[in-house]
């Protein structure tokens, strides 16, 4: 069974994603540095499939297995995070 996304929310740390079976994942926006630098407008512009969402214009996609996997941007070096 593919665990899918059914819907997001932000508020200005968290983004909230929910999913098809009922669990609803809070992740810190500091994870994607896309999103926590987009604004309201632009994170509200997201696209759900079944593996994951995308926000075409910040050039930003998140495989939910990821989220439930721990994982944020995977384009960035862990020793650059903050």
């Amino acid at each position: 069974m593919t665990i899918s996304a059914t819907c997001v929310r932000f508020d200005d740390h968290t983004m909230r994603v929910e999913l098809c079976d009922g669990r609803i994942l809070g992740i810190p926006l500091a994870w994607f540095p896309r999103l926590l630098h987009a604004t309201p407008e632009e994170r509200e512009q997201v696209e759900l499939s079944r593996g994951g969402l995308s926000w075409e214009a910040l050039d930003e996609d998140i495989s939910v297995a990821g989220l439930l996997a721990g994982r944020g941007d995977v384009t960035r070096s862990t020793e650059h995070a903050q």
